[in-house]
């Protein structure tokens, strides 16, 4: 279907959200005719979700704008079994309390970008281990596993990609797509939940629910999936060389994650507005349109409009004015990136292909050494010669802090504690 009549349907095509769609034509005319209920599933592996998960997130932030109820689904229970898709080897076990604290901090992402609440519309957050906690197994297996063949689980990616690479896959984490598709039974028996969405390495899971759903309660279900998301580069998105782009303000600076989007390829600009801002079309197509120098203030208003959704108007603004004088005005800003060392130890003298490394700027002291070799290193806007420098409190500026920079776009101030 190229045109859906429904609003959220229209949506997502028009935006770039659309992958797979097990009945677009049911599905269209499911939301044409009321309110949907639809989730997305969220294990709880970190203490936050990062930009991989930003996706689904607006996904959910669509489906509620156009009048319809999402459903916020925190892994409790399946956490514990660990995803095996796209996954060479198993998860590492995480604690009982691990989990919990994990979803303490993945909650507070879903706060910004959707209402909460106990109105038809409002999004609803529920926790798997409710049900799946209390499962009686034997009974289990007999009500349910008889409904899924091993032959055709072997076919879907999350098990075979595992199989042909000759890696392990225990039966512990074999039996995930079942939880997985008892959810969706699940969810719409509680809450009357008939869409399921997720990113397509979940194809095969969200289909194992739409059937089982069908074949147990006689449920009319529907699944869709958005596709898998690369930069033009070819990254995983929510990846870069320093770490993940994590949506909480705890594990990830205001400033960073604007920097991370002001960073983004040209190629990607046009895309990123459409599944990471809420600008009208006609805008981003004339942003995208934009060449040469004139495409960096694109660049500038996608990195602001995806830092105030994740964190607010006042901490986007804020973001955007510390790059203004790092970056334009040439001054240090009380707001950017600092690494702290103990005042004694700067006192003394660290090398600078350590403290580049402590900084977080270079993986490694090679890294940090081609790097000074390639001109790219700076201490205080000066360019490093000699990677055998020794950086002291001598260096250091006002406040006492020394600036580090890695290139032109990424700076750190080194702070003596």
């Amino acid at each position: 279907m190229s045109n859906p009549r429904s609003t959220f349907l229209r949506t997502i095509v028009e935006r770039g959200y659309l992958h797979q769609c097990t009945d677009m034509d049911g599905l269209d005319a499911r939301f044409n005719d009321g309110r949907v209920v639809a989730y997305i599933g969220f294990d709880c592996t970190a203490p936050s979700l990062h930009v991989g998960s930003l996706v689904q997130i607006m996904m959910l932030r669509h489906l509620q704008q156009s009048g319809h109820k999402p459903v916020v689904l925190m892994g409790g229970g399946t956490t514990k079994v660990g995803d095996p898709t796209g996954r060479d080897e198993a998860r590492r076990m995480l604690t009982v309390e691990d989990i919990d604290n994990n979803m303490a901090g993945i909650k507070s992402v879903f706060a910004k970008y959707l209402t909460f609440g106990d109105g038809p519309a409002d999004a609803i957050m529920v926790n798997n281990a409710d049900w799946l906690d209390a499962l009686q197994y034997i009974d289990f297996l007999r009500d349910y596993g008889r409904h899924f063949s091993v032959n055709r689980m072997l076919t879907f990616d999350s098990v075979k990609l595992r199989l042909d690479r000759e890696q392990p896959m225990s039966f512990l984490e074999f039996n995930y797509m079942i939880l997985q598709a008892y959810d969706f039974l699940e969810l719409g028996r509680r809450h009357d939940c008939s869409l399921q969405m997720g990113g397509s390495d979940q194809w095969g899971n969200i289909v194992n629910g739409v059937e089982l759903g069908r074949r147990v309660d006689n449920l009319s279900l529907f699944g869709l999936t958005t596709p898998l998301l690369t930069t033009s580069s070819g990254q995983k998105m929510g990846k870069t060389a320093q770490g993940a782009v994590w949506l909480n303000a705890e594990q990830l600076s205001p400033y960073d994650y604007w920097q991370y989007w002001r960073n983004a390829d040209d190629a990607d600009v046009g895309r990123f507005l459409r599944l990471f801002t809420e600008l009208p079309l006609d805008e981003i197509a004339r942003l995208e349109s934009l060449e040469g120098q004139e495409l960096n203030d694109a660049k500038k208003v996608l990195a602001t409009e995806a830092t105030r959704l994740c964190h607010g108007d006042e901490a986007a603004q804020e973001a955007a004015r510390t790059a203004t004088r790092l970056f334009e005005e040439g001054q240090t800003a009380e707001s950017m990136p600092s690494c702290d060392v103990p005042a004694k130890e700067l006192g003394a003298g660290i090398g600078v292909l350590d403290l580049f490394c402590r900084a977080g700027l270079t993986a490694s002291k090679g890294e940090a050494r081609r790097l000074i070799k390639g001109r790219g290193a700076r201490l205080n806007d000066q360019v490093i010669e000699d990677d055998g420098l020794t950086v002291t409190s001598a260096n250091a500026g006002e406040g006492g802090a020394v600036k580090l920079s890695a290139g032109k776009k990424r700076h750190i101030l080194v702070k003596p504690v």
